[in-house]
């Protein structure tokens, strides 16, 4: 199964503290709107979303059709045919993408430790 591009997106006290924080660990800025509270950071390949006020916990993503750049890929498994697979595996799904649709969806599963995982097709 192709899960796209990963990144974590973590809920943030003050968007601009944490923005100097991973500054200093050498990520940049690679997308987002400090006005609006959310950032995505990036040192290389590794991608750190920044979230302040949007969700109460933090969520690991995955971006099918994405690389690390948000470039689209040829070849992706579509979310929903990810979504078939984890249902089939037994997952209870939180939030489902409409398997009559095509293009951009996501859909959400807990682990079994309660992390929240969003598949988020953007293509």
């Amino acid at each position: 199964m192709k899960l796209g591009a990963f990144s974590i997106s973590l809920t943030v006290k003050d968007i601009k503290k944490s923005k100097v924080f991973y500054e200093s660990l050498g990520f940049t800025e690679f997308a987002g709107d400090l006005e609006k509270k959310y950032l995505i950071m990036k040192n290389e390949d590794s991608l750190v979303g920044l979230f302040e006020g949007m969700f109460d916990k933090n969520i690991i993503t995955f971006n099918p059709g994405w690389d690390q750049n948000a470039h689209k890929v040829e070849g992706f498994d579509d979310v929903r045919e990810i979504q078939k697979h984890l249902k089939a595996a037994g997952m209870t799904m939180i939030t489902e993408a409409n398997e009559t649709t095509k293009g951009p969806a996501s859909c959400v599963v807990v682990d079994p430790d309660g992390n929240t995982i969003l598949i988020d097709q953007h293509v």
